[in-house]
């Protein structure tokens, strides 16, 4: 399984020690020993690297729902214990395999690991690496591969937005909901109506280019949409919620609209009502962002990229809501399962 994702299992703390002791400095770790309990931090020893294998020094590293999820059991891929999480990360290279020929020692780089990241050192393949442009720094790199990279995907790959048209974006003011907007506005040039849980995230939504806001805790979804856009509804809705928010965006949707089903951070699966499909000609898809680094890598490896060269070239602005130390990596957890979070939670491994 491990091999498969990317990046290597770190075993206990005690196994490592025993298995390759005298095989280099020991580093600390986040991991997860048992399911819907606190992570613990130990002291691991590296791994050797294969050929085609890069070792990381990890600066900072994304908290991300799904790694809350997958350290509860409930996320779609299953890891054996023990385990560490982490999907993306950032920080310089400390040494490269044999085969390596795309980073050398001391390059700055962001990677994807789909998890195993929340810890001080990462082997990782070297094709799951990008390197970071001088202009920009370490932490901003770091939240762009997963929010990004998603808001990339779903609105060009699977919405097929085009300019002029109207998008609606639940928990619009998360991490991925932020890069919605931000791609929405500031690269595909369309309008954006944000979705959020309170006055105050759907103000900060409308401080990061949405034309509109609707707090969904007060009332009707559907209803509200209407009042802005009237009875033709939007052109796409971006889902990150699910449950009765995911279905009144789905009502809410124009002839010929399109929904993008990002996740269920509301904790409910809605049944699809496969008439309103029909009735208004409209399409209902999902995605999985992180599977087309297994089943479509040139898909997945071109949404990190453009997003570098989006953020070059000062046409995105990724927000960072809070930065964590290692040490406080169930406080990180604790942030993000309450919703509190605004923007990017990261953690901060120097």
């Amino acid at each position: 399984m491990a091999a498969r994702l990317g990046a290597r299992c770190l075993p206990p703390a005690w196994l490592c020690r025993q298995a390759w002791q005298g095989q280099g400095r020991h580093y600390r770790a986040a991991l997860c020993t048992e399911l819907k309990q606190p992570l613990t931090i130990q002291e691991v020893a590296p791994h050797p690297v294969r050929p085609q294998e890069v070792r990381i020094d990890v600066h900072f590293c994304g908290v991300n729902f799904a790694d809350v999820l997958l350290c509860r059991g409930q996320y779609q891929e299953k890891l054996p214990l023990p385990f560490t999480p982490g999907l993306e990360f950032s920080g310089t290279v400390l040494e490269t395999g044999a085969d390596v020929n795309t980073v050398k020692k001391g390059d700055r780089v962001i990677g994807v690991s789909n998890f195993y990241a929340m810890a001080e050192q990462c082997v990782i393949d070297q094709k799951s690496l990008w390197k970071i442009p001088e202009n920009v720094s370490l932490q901003d790199a770091t939240v762009l591969p997963v929010s990004y990279g998603t808001a990339i995907l779903a609105l060009g790959h699977r919405a097929r937005i085009q300019p002029g048209e109207t998008v609606l974006v639940t928990a619009a003011a998360g991490a991925t909901g932020l890069a919605v907007i931000d791609m929405a506005t500031n690269v595909f040039r369309a309008k954006v109506i944000a979705a959020a849980g309170s006055d105050e995230k759907c103000k900060l939504a409308m401080q990061r280019g949405a034309q509109s806001s609707v707090n969904y805790s007060q009332g009707s979804l559907k209803d509200a949409v209407k009042k802005l856009v009237g009875s033709g509804g939007v052109n796409v809705a971006i889902d990150m919620v699910g449950g009765d928010v995911f279905l009144e965006s789905l009502r809410s949707l124009a002839w010929e609209g399109r929904i993008v089903v990002l996740g269920f951070a509301g904790g409910n699966i809605a049944s699809l009502p496969s008439n309103l499909l029909l009735l208004k000609n409209i399409s209902a898809m999902g995605l999985y962002w992180s599977r087309y680094q297994h089943r479509d890598f040139a898909v997945f490896s071109k949404s990190i990229s453009t997003a570098l060269q989006y953020y070059q070239q000062g046409l995105i602005h990724p927000r960072i809501g809070a930065v964590f130390k290692l040490e406080k990596i169930n406080d990180a957890f604790f942030h993000v399962m309450q919703r509190k979070s605004t923007g990017k939670v990261l953690l901060s491994l120097k």
